[in-house]
């Protein structure tokens, strides 16, 4: 870490968002530079799109009927799409506790730069990383005849959606990260998260699900986000406006619910790295 010299920190205001936004690109850098040196990381982050389409698209897709037709590759690639954006809270969450573990994070603290630095650096490498796994999967899904049917601006709206939703997540992950600073214990936590995107209408319709569990996937906000991008992309499974609120109103509910995950654990995350050190 040559690069966060020993300096003094600069007084409130425009210079010290200069000073943390220094350091945070420094971390981000740290960390892309970590996976590009893990070999056997990087390739298990570009293989993990592929298996999704080949696991879900080909074994499920020979038994589920996508409502009112169409092709289950392409009702599914959204739902692969965001899963991929629910894992951002994995990655980062198993990055930060295994720093924490390492007793990284407390020589991170021993160094005159921004306390914010740290989050803001795994977050941003995470978001940078997932940018690529779904690149990767974009590619797959091209190849397994997936199509944007909406137009290029649309494909950037749904892209964006994705990214946002994802960055959102990636600070649910650093909090507990933060929280629980053993990655052990963090993989066994973030695996509770888990079922909230299998609960949800990612690999199959909610219409066939019982009553509770269906209103349950309908508000669970993986649906809207998956909805977002079908309607997006124009893919099979668009839900009618006749569907529960936040499935009529996928867009505005995705982001709706990422900026509020933003504005509760980005404080959350930064405080809890700052008091850990006290």
């Amino acid at each position: 870490m040559s690069e966060l010299d020993f300096r003094a920190a600069p007084p409130t205001g425009l210079p010290r968002l200069r000073w943390a936004l220094t350091d945070g690109i420094t971390l981000v850098r740290r960390n892309l530079v970590h996976l590009w040196h893990a070999p056997g990381a990087l390739v298990s982050t570009l293989a993990v799109p592929i298996v999704f389409i080949v696991l879900f698209g080909y074994v499920f897709g020979s038994a589920i009927a996508v409502p009112g037709g169409g092709n289950y590759r392409e009702f599914l690639m959204p739902g692969l799409f965001m899963m991929l954006s629910v894992s951002g809270i994995m990655a980062t969450s198993a990055a930060i506790a295994r720093d924490a573990q390492q007793g990284i994070m407390d020589r991170f603290r021993s160094m005159p730069m921004a306390r914010s630095a740290v989050p803001f650096g795994q977050t941003g490498a995470d978001m940078l990383i997932g940018a690529l796994e779904m690149a990767t999967m974009v590619v797959c899904g091209l190849a397994v005849g997936w199509r944007v049917h909406n137009g290029v601006l649309s494909a950037v709206g749904g892209f964006a959606v994705l990214i946002l939703f994802r960055y959102a997540m990636t600070w649910l992950g650093a909090y507990i990260g933060l929280l629980v600073k053993n990655e052990e214990t963090s993989d066994h936590m973030v695996m509770m998260i888990f079922p909230i995107s299998i609960i949800s209408n990612t690999f199959v319709p909610t219409d066939g699900m019982p009553a509770w569990l269906r209103t349950i996937a309908d508000w669970n906000p993986v649906s809207a986000a998956v909805a977002a991008c079908r309607r997006l992309f124009g893919n099979p499974g668009i839900p009618s406006q006749h569907a529960a609120w936040p499935l009529a109103h996928p867009v505005f509910t995705t982001i709706a619910w990422s900026v509020t995950l933003l504005a509760v654990f980005v404080p959350l995350a930064v405080r809890r790295h700052h008091q850990a050190g006290r």
